[in-house]
């Protein structure tokens, strides 16, 4: 139950600083943001109905559709951060706090970012503000196209209009706030701390294999393989560490093997015993 009051309380703090971002950085500068989101903005700029109402109503088909697909928990978080986004932008709206800034370039970077923020921590705790994602899912099982491409797509038109209705300066602006809300979307649901897995190809992988593991603290998993070319043997060693940790392990690599062929590939997430008891140390 204590679990369930946390995830509640955190999709409300999500749904706030979006709600903040969107009343004083976004709305009085005529910037949006993509989706579904960004379709509410350019509505109540050509309507003057509640950014929140609009946001709440339009978004009503997709939580059905992801009710039914994603499940009673993922609808109930989704519903309560969509209801906290409206309810506090329209309480923000009532008293007509003045914006924090009315310089586009500030609006767009602080905006963004505190809306990525919001929206990174509502989709952490298991709900979304955004229908698009959602349809995009239940396309993409029947077309031969990913998530991200249909999201693109259909941003370009939700651009296109904010270009037509704001002006072409103001819905660049707008991309550049899509684009820094989703680069803080995925530092908060991935984390601050990104993990790389590391392939690492070479004769002298005992040696290796030590300072890896005894300077660095790092588990290693070898691999066995066969080169594509000559047939021969080889041992593969992968091993995962954090961003920071980069620069020593390449180091290391270069002490033992200058020769040594390696692969630096992102880890979106990293658990298990292994690689935590290791940092625990």
């Amino acid at each position: 139950m204590v679990y369930f009051s946390l995830r509640w309380l955190f999709v409300l703090i999500g749904a706030i600083f979006a709600a903040v971002a969107i009343e004083l950085f976004l709305l009085p500068n005529n910037i949006i943001d993509g989706g579904i989101i960004g379709i509410s903005l350019i509505l109540n700029q050509l309507s003057s109905i509640n950014f929140g109402l609009l946001v709440f109503i339009i978004n009503l088909p997709f939580l059905y559709i992801g009710y039914k697909h994603l499940g009673k928990g993922f609808f109930i978080y989704s519903l309560l951060g969509i209801v906290g986004l409206a309810v506090t932008e329209a309480i923000l709206h009532q008293f007509h706090f003045a914006p924090i800034t009315d310089t586009p370039l500030l609006a767009t970077i602080f905006g963004g970012l505190l809306l990525g923020i919001g929206v990174g921590i509502v989709i952490r705790n298991g709900g979304a503000m955004d229908g698009t994602e959602i349809l995009s899912l239940i396309i993409t099982k029947r077309l031969p196209f990913t998530v991200g491409e249909c999201v693109l797509v259909f941003n370009l038109f939700v651009f296109a209009w904010a270009a037509f209705v704001f002006g072409i300066e103001n819905a660049m602006y707008s991309v550049l706030t899509y684009y820094v809300a989703a680069k803080a979307i995925d530092t908060v649901v991935e984390g601050l701390d990104a993990t790389k897995a590391v392939m690492i190809v070479s004769s002298h992988y005992e040696e290796l294999t030590t300072i890896i593991t005894q300077r660095l603290g790092k588990g290693v998993t070898r691999l066995k393989a066969q080169g594509g070319y000559e047939g021969d043997k080889k041992d593969v060693l992968y091993v995962v560490v954090k961003r920071m940790e980069i620069i020593q392990l390449k180091k290391a690599i270069y002490a033992v093997d200058k020769h040594a062929f390696f692969t630096i590939i992102d880890a979106h997430e990293s658990r298990g015993s292994t690689f935590k008891q290791k940092e625990d140390h």
